[in-house]
């Protein structure tokens, strides 16, 4: 079953981090969608990909995740 997860991702300044977070997302199993704003520091994702997985995607991507 989907649902829709917000993680907290500190160090996105640009359009470039927006996308690097959401492509690193985007490769965890169960994503199905991915909204990064670097505004708000947040990624919200739809899937039923676990919390952790999701977690480690971003810090692996450079930046820092929690949930």
């Amino acid at each position: 079953m989907s649902q829709t997860q917000t993680l907290t991702v500190d160090g996105m300044s640009c359009g470039h981090c927006e996308q690097t977070v959401e492509d690193a997302l985007q490769s965890v199993s169960g994503v199905e969608s991915v909204e990064a704003d670097r505004e708000s520091d947040a990624v919200t994702v739809e899937g039923d990909a676990a919390v952790a997985d999701l977690v480690d995607a971003v810090n692996d991507a450079g930046y820092d995740a929690s949930a």
